[in-house]
């Protein structure tokens, strides 16, 4: 039995906070079969309620919560803060070894900052520490600030070195000077006049002048110039006139036709169509869905019998059975992936359909929503983002409930009404027979129409869509899921375009 500690506003349209919501409960499934219940216990069960608007935190501990900040006794209060910080601290070194993906080590590592972070609120329940986390960016502690450690004091201070430099500079100076007068590059070679050699002048040869003749004087003729003759008459010079040239018209560019997509539908249509036709989607959001989709059907099988029948054999030791866990349960999984191929199938859905949702979470009913319109799809993708299976007593799916609730929301006689299951098997909540079921509807209803997409592909509920004129999609892959589901949506006839 599970009971709620408190409860936080949500904004079911703040898509990063509905993704961390996801991931949170991922990481709870993820880390519940390594860790021991005291752990475990300091990490809350989310769930959305009321309509959305609020997360739910439910814990299995028995008592009263009551805030950590609120105790007022200071020994208690301190031992509490010791037993979350051990418990922490069992959770670093139980990841520590475990073998882990990329993408769990990056989830986990993103994670551990918002488990340990100074904003969320730290429950107690009967000295049981419990964290709710509050989604926001992590604070962390700030980091212990260490004194500066003050070097101690040069025996040579600064102006000792200076008062050196400048004595060692003088002496070199010093030195220079004596080398400089004293030294046998100071002075003057003076040569021996004994070892003077002279040598002999060359007598220079008087050199020819040639002699040059006087320059000619030329004669210069004086250039005459002819002056123009002025008239005393007045020209007048008129220039012709010079006709502007039309200017074209420019040619305007014929508008290019607008080419509608096939089979579009006009607005004008969807106005004059005042009960069009609804639809609901059935999701499957049992533990069962955890399972991953890179398996074959006869390893999930096994995976299955262990975990939900007879248990592990005995010969497996408990690091073969977490090992095998985490194999059965890595991304990508049945769920992460209709979640994927369930959004983007809405988006192709046509704007004058209203969709609602059903979910098949747990026993004895599936819960279901209002419909919602093509403006409210947002908050029907976020629900849908938001879908986590419940990890309790009362886990399964509901399909029975499913169906009937999801046939009693829609008309099916005077329109065309659609309904589409995602799901990996059949009703593991009631014993009553869903063909019976299914057979009613369609002679009651007959223009309701059923497609199952079947995750599993065990073929179980293949009388859901053969007696209503449906369809079965088997989809046991991530590309197998997009294209059946993309099928699925098709075949119902609902993906019409908007005509531009």
């Amino acid at each position: 039995m599970m009971q709620r500690i408190t409860r936080i506003v949500l904004d079911n349209n703040d898509l990063n906070k509905m993704s961390l919501l996801d991931q949170y409960n991922f990481l709870l499934s993820f880390l519940k079969p390594h860790l021991t219940e005291r752990t475990f216990s300091i990490l809350p069960i989310p769930k959305l309620i009321d309509n959305d608007r609020y997360v739910g935190w439910y814990t299995h501990l028995e008592g009263q919560p009551i805030l950590l900040s609120s105790l007022t006794d200071e020994v208690r209060k301190k031992q509490i803060e010791e037993t979350l910080k051990t418990r922490i601290n069992d959770i670093e070194t139980t990841i520590k070894s475990i073998a882990l993906t990329s993408e769990q080590q990056k989830l986990i590592a993103s994670w551990l900052p918002r488990i340990k972070s100074l904003g969320n609120q730290i429950y107690v329940i009967n000295d049981d520490p419990v964290i709710v986390n509050s989604f926001e960016e992590p604070v962390l502690p700030k980091p212990a600030i260490v004194p500066a450690v003050i070097p101690p004091k040069a025996l040579w201070r600064w102006w000792h070195f200076l008062l050196l430099a400048l004595l060692l500079i003088g002496l070199l100076s010093l030195l220079g000077l004596l080398w400089y007068f004293f030294g046998p590059y100071g002075k003057e070679k003076v040569p021996d006049p004994s070892q003077v050699v002279v040598q002999p002048i060359e007598e220079k040869k008087p050199e020819l002048v040639q002699a040059i003749d006087p320059p000619q004087e030329q004669k210069v003729e004086p250039v005459v110039t002819s002056e123009p003759k002025v008239e005393s008459d007045v020209v007048t010079v008129t220039e012709p006139k010079i006709e502007p040239k039309p200017v074209p018209v420019a040619k305007e560019d014929p508008k290019p036709k607008v080419k509608n997509p096939p089979n579009c539908i006009s607005k004008q249509e969807m106005i004059n169509n005042p009960n069009p036709s609804k639809m609901v989607l059935v999701f499957d959001n049992s533990l069962s869905m955890n399972i991953t989709l890179a398996e074959p059907p006869s390893e999930i099988e096994k995976y299955l019998r262990y975990h939900f029948e007879i248990g592990y054999p005995n010969y497996m030791t408990s690091q073969d059975i977490t090992a095998f866990e985490n194999r059965m349960t890595r991304l990508p999984t049945r769920l992460t992936t209709s979640k994927k191929v369930a959004l983007s199938s809405i988006d192709k859905i046509q704007q004058n359909i209203d969709i609602s949702l059903v979910t098949l979470s747990t026993c004895p009913t599936a819960d279901t929503t209002p419909f919602y319109s093509y403006a409210n799809r947002g908050t029907l993708k976020s629900k849908i983002n938001g879908l986590i299976p419940i990890n309790s007593v009362k886990s399964g799916t509901a399909l029975y409930s499913g169906i009937e609730k999801a046939s009693a929301m829609l008309d099916g006689v005077k329109r065309d009404d659609y309904i589409l299951v995602i799901s990996d098997g059949e009703d593991t909540c009631a014993k009553k027979n869903i063909c019976t079921l299914v057979n009613y509807i369609a002679t009651q209803k007959p223009k309701l129409k059923i497609n199952i997409v079947d995750i599993a592909g065990e073929h179980k509920i293949d009388c859901v869509a053969n007696m209503t004129g449906g369809k079965v999609y088997i989809a046991q892959n991530p590309n197998d899921m997009i294209k059946q589901m993309n099928k699925a949506v098709s075949d119902l006839k609902l993906n019409r375009p908007v005509c531009k």
